[in-house]
């Protein structure tokens, strides 16, 4: 299909999700060391040394897998704030230890970080973001589960001024030629994304 007429995107994610569930479990361990160890390089060069904050999520079910990459963020001395999802799609901010509890999400079939609850103010001192996909293509669309939680909140951030550089975590195969997904007004573009095999700067 070309990239003038892209499949819709409930099509590209029901697509990727069936690959997903496909997957052996060895190729997800293998999957979560380099998303660890590129993430982390990726990381270090964004924060130049230097201790940094950064906000990522834990990966459930047939996603990529990110616990390791949290870890061996914490472990280098960053911080890392996991989404807590509010409601009318807002989401807030949990900082994560190796010690944090988690807890069912009211408002999405996942589990969240109990703690303190921080709002949009605190990614003043973000270095940069881990945001989950399905698909990603090379113009940087993105698309994710579908609940609109991230678009939301990166207009928000987008709406501040700032720019804080966004990675997707993706498996390989999920990075699209250009303009491969359709992209609407209410979606933000990431910078890069993230996959076992490295990270992909984006147009």
């Amino acid at each position: 299909m070309s990239p003038e007429n892209p499949p819709a995107k409930d099509e590209i994610r029901s697509r990727h999700r069936k690959l997903r569930a496909g997957m052996p479990a060895g190729a997800r361990s293998e999957a979560a060391e380099g998303i660890a160890a590129h993430g982390l390089a990726w990381a270090e060069t964004i924060a130049d040394g230097r201790p940094a904050t950064f906000t990522a999520y834990v990966g459930v079910a047939f996603e990529p897998p990110t616990l390791r990459l949290i870890t061996a963020l914490h472990e280098a001395g960053h911080r890392v704030l996991l989404p807590v999802c509010e409601p009318d799609r807002a989401l807030s901010w949990v900082f994560w230890y190796p010690a944090t509890e988690f807890v069912r999400s009211r408002y999405a079939p996942i589990q969240e970080p109990a703690g303190e609850r921080h709002g949009l103010e605190v990614m003043k001192e973000v270095a940069a973001m881990f945001l989950p996909a399905t698909a990603v293509d090379m113009s940087g669309n993105r698309i994710g589960q579908g609940g609109g939680y991230y678009d939301k909140f990166l207009a928000e951030v987008d709406a501040t001024g700032m720019h804080v550089p966004r990675a997707a975590v993706i498996y390989d195969a999920e990075l699209l030629p250009v303009s491969a997904i359709p992209a609407e007004s209410f979606d933000r573009p990431v910078d890069a994304v993230l996959t076992p095999s490295g990270v992909v700067p984006l147009a």
